[in-house]
């Protein structure tokens, strides 16, 4: 979806976030991000949303505002959220604020593992405010996510 993403969000949406450079996956250091592209993941994460009987608003920004903008426009609607902040996880006090008005969950998600990276990579913002944190799963971290979300929203029984 693009930057502006969509306009209205309801309970039956799980909202995933993608912060700066995520629109280079497939071409930005494979070695480390794999060689799927951020197409594939969304594809990826509306299958597994549609399996679990949820619809999905995927989103992708490399403007720190419109991120935070787009997390308090679905703070009280979504299911839950999924967020890769990218560079931001290490830096911007802003989203963890703004994340810590989510009603529903919040999982963390990194493809790679941030703590096996430079050093200024191992802290996040977000995870201690996160409700499950992913890193290192590649791509399937985001499918990871999603059924985190619907552990803690449903624990037993199938999707509504």
């Amino acid at each position: 979806m693009s930057e502006q993403g969509q306009t209205q969000t309801s309970r039956r949406t799980v909202v995933v976030l993608n912060g700066p450079n995520l629109n280079l996956l497939g071409e930005r250091e494979p070695h480390i991000y794999g060689h799927e592209t951020l197409a594939d993941v969304e594809a990826m994460c509306a299958a597994r949303a549609g399996e679990l009987g949820w619809t999905l608003d995927f989103r992708q920004t490399n403007h720190e505002g419109v991120l935070i903008d787009a997390v308090h426009e679905v703070r009280h609607d979504a299911v839950g959220v999924v967020i890769n902040a990218g560079g931001w996880t290490h830096t911007s006090v802003a989203i963890r604020d703004a994340l810590t008005n989510v009603s529903g969950p919040v999982v963390e998600v990194h493809i790679s593992d941030i703590h096996a990276r430079e050093a200024f990579r191992s802290h996040s913002y977000i995870s201690d405010i996160a409700d499950d944190v992913i890193v290192g799963r590649g791509t399937a971290g985001y499918l990871e996510a999603l059924d985190a979300i619907r552990a803690r929203v449903a624990p037993s029984g199938p999707p509504a």
